[in-house]
């Protein structure tokens, strides 16, 4: 099931793509809520989009706007370096042990929204990661339990304000700039997809030029291994949001640098999960 909360002339509501089409019902907080509905368990997300399926009205894409699904997440746990060819254009080792950050709800924007770039940095950088949602918390999970952990996929362009992020060796501070997180449009429920989302093509264009090309299965530790090992740490939360990394070819390794601007427009696309576009904006 394909999932998106969207808004329409001022209403919010739940959208879901039917393979023949999107349908939507709006104005239902315990439909569009995504952050309850998992929150919840069970089969609330399931039960909301077949809700939508059923009952809802056809719409058109085009007259849709998406928000991020996502905006209560207890915790957002990104990982860096997960990719070997992305550590190795920055000159890192690969990582022993995933390379854990957080990013921040209020950093979040959704497919069609401007990712804005501050006036006090001309280094924002783009990097293509899957996301992989957490439905069913848990402490010490083990990678045979891990995937039944995990509920849905999704996209995310984790927009890095490259000077910032690298005045000091915590990344946080230039990971959490306002509107960078571009994150949607839909959320895909597992069930629909291989097994941790491996095997899937990810790719991002910046202007039309392909910039990063890789598959999901590059990475270093992958959706069974990160839910396994960051669980023995800290306990995972229903509605967290696990950002898997990003491949090589992101604009701080090229030379020269490619560093996005005011005008440009950034695609990221994950094959079978979908395409998140957001155009550029100087603050």
């Amino acid at each position: 099931m394909r999932l998106a909360k969207v808004t329409q002339n001022g209403a919010v509501g739940l959208a879901v793509d039917t393979g023949a089409g999107v349908k939507a019902l709006f104005g239902d907080a315990a439909l569009y809520d995504l952050d309850a509905l998992i929150a919840s368990g069970g089969s609330a997300l399931t039960d909301a989009g077949a809700k939508v399926s059923a009952e809802g009205e056809e719409v058109q894409v085009e007259d849709l706007t998406f928000l991020p699904p996502l905006v209560k997440a207890p915790k957002i746990l990104c990982l860096g370096l997960n990719y070997k060819d992305h550590a190795a254009e920055g000159g890192f080792t690969v990582p022993e042990f995933p390379t854990v950050f957080g990013r921040f709800n209020s950093s979040l924007i959704g497919h069609g929204a401007p990712i804005i770039k501050p006036p006090c940095s001309d280094q924002l950088d783009y990097e293509a990661e899957m996301v992989a949602v957490v439905g069913k918390g848990g402490k010490d999970i083990s990678k045979d339990d891990a995937l039944s952990h995990i509920v849905a996929y999704s996209v995310f362009n984790d927009g890095s304000i490259r000077d910032y992020q690298l005045k000091t060796p915590q990344w946080t501070v230039g990971k959490n700039f306002d509107d960078t997180g571009a994150f949607g449009p839909w959320l895909v429920t597992a069930d629909e997809l291989p097994a941790g989302g491996a095997g899937l093509k990810i790719e991002t264009r910046l202007n039309g030029q392909v910039v990063q090309s890789a598959n999901t299965s590059d990475m270093v530790f992958d959706v069974v291994d990160t839910v396994a090992l960051l669980s023995t740490c800290f306990t995972l939360e229903a509605g967290d949001v696990l950002v898997m990394g990003t491949p090589s070819g992101i604009g701080l390794a090229r030379k020269p640098p490619l560093f996005m601007k005011d005008g440009d427009v950034c695609e990221v696309e994950i094959e079978k999960i979908g395409l998140l576009v957001n155009p550029i904006k100087a603050a």
